[in-house]
């Protein structure tokens, strides 16, 4: 995250790319690229992102891609030509993060559910706790990308560092009944 003082006006990198149709590859690989940098699609074409250090090697790649399947990027610094047009712009990007940070929790109560219906039904085995480890492992994954795209600190961002805190905390439980079951020896036999 940038240490941008509240009042201070954010300034943007729009992005203007032109690529052919064909083939999709192309454009998809620049979508991607922009969405995985937290960039904002803002009309055809045409991205906004917060304009930080951490923004060149994103324009590099962006640059290389379009160059590689015959296209055109156009960069351009912006602040927005009226307050009001800067603070939508803010809006849309904090609307963004905060639609992928609602995801984020949404998967992590399932995480949190599965595990309580493991737990429900006394599923202490070693292959399922490496499944829900490695859903684990994905959550932290996808944790920090969003970390790491979210730049400006988008309000209410917190909330998901806790739950994932309670996701890895519930793991941790959720190992140990797993290792005492398997260690315990099975009576009846």
């Amino acid at each position: 995250m940038t240490s941008r003082r509240p009042d201070e006006p954010v300034r943007w990198l729009v992005l203007l790319a032109r690529l052919p149709n064909e083939p999709a590859r192309h454009r998809m690989a620049v979508w991607r690229e922009l969405r995985r940098a937290g960039a904002i699609l803002i009309g055809t074409s045409t991205w906004a992102m917060p304009d930080v250090p951490a923004g060149g090697p994103l324009l590099d790649r962006v640059r290389e891609l379009t160059d590689r399947a015959g296209g055109s990027l156009v960069a351009l610094g912006a602040s927005g030509y009226a307050p009001r047009d800067a603070e939508r712009l803010l809006q849309r990007y904090h609307d963004a993060r905060r639609d992928e940070w609602t995801e984020f929790e949404a998967d992590c109560d399932k995480y949190l559910e599965e595990i309580a219906k493991e737990q429900r039904i006394r599923k202490f085995t070693l292959g399922e706790l490496e499944e829900e480890e490695q859903s684990l492992d994905r959550l932290r994954r996808w944790y920090r990308d969003l970390r790491r795209r979210d730049v400006l600190g988008t309000p209410g961002a917190s909330s998901a560092a806790e739950q994932l805190k309670q996701c890895e905390a519930t793991f941790d439980s959720y190992a140990e009944q797993v290792y005492t079951a398997v260690g315990s020896p099975t009576t009846g036999d």
